[in-house]
């Protein structure tokens, strides 16, 4: 098989477990477990980007997938903090 193939067919099968995961983000019921369907979201979108790197031959999308996984890293502490701050003062 092609190498475009293969690497179109990865992307596709990340892009819809993605909307899978935004489905848990949506409706999980403990702020957890949105938490973590966020936190897995991040890290497909941040899969996604470097296979599109790969893919289009860009190097510009592997800059903008290290700002967008240390984004996604402070996000993820931002939320854990609120989450354990909430749960402290109740």
């Amino acid at each position: 098989m092609d190498t475009a193939i293969i690497l179109d067919v990865t992307i596709y099968c990340l892009l819809g477990v993605t909307v899978l995961s935004l489905v848990r983000v949506v409706i999980g019921p403990e702020p957890e477990d949105r938490m973590i369907g966020l936190n897995l979201t991040a890290s497909q979108v941040l899969a996604i980007l470097v296979l599109s790197a790969l893919r289009l031959d860009r190097a510009i999308f592997l800059d903008v997938a290290l700002v967008y996984a240390i984004l996604g890293f402070v996000g993820m502490l931002a939320i854990a903090r609120s989450v354990l701050s909430r749960e402290g003062s109740s």
